[in-house]
C-alpha cells in the first residue's frame, strides 16, 4: 500500500527544495564575486606593469646613440690591443 502525500507534506518538500536552490545560488554568486574581484586586482596589476614597461622604454631613442658610443669604445680597444700586440711582439723577440 503506497503512502499518499498530503498537500502540507508536498509544500514542505517544495519549501526545502527551494531553500536548497537558494543556498546553492548564494554560494555560486559568492564564488563569482570572489573571482571577479581577483580578476579585477590582476588586471590592475597588469596595467601597472604596462605603465612601468612604458616608462622603462621611454628613453629607447637613446639606444642608437649609446650603441654608437659602444662601437667607438670597442674600436679604440681593438686598436690598443693590436698596437700592444705588435709592440710586445717586438720587445719579446
Amino acid at each position: 500500500m503506497a503512502l499518499a502525500l498530503t498537500h502540507t507534506e508536498l509544500w514542505e518538500i517544495a519549501n526545502w527544495a527551494g531553500l536548497v536552490v537558494v543556498v546553492a545560488v548564494a554560494i555560486l554568486l559568492t564564488i563569482l564575486v570572489v573571482l571577479v574581484r581577483t580578476i579585477d586586482r590582476r588586471v590592475a596589476g597588469i596595467k601597472e606593469t604596462l605603465k612601468q614597461a612604458e616608462a622603462n622604454t621611454a628613453d629607447a631613442a637613446l639606444l642608437d646613440t649609446t650603441a654608437a658610443g659602444v662601437d667607438l669604445v670597442l674600436a679604440e680597444g681593438l686598436e690598443h690591443h693590436l698596437f700592444l700586440g705588435r709592440v710586445l711582439g717586438k720587445v719579446r723577440s
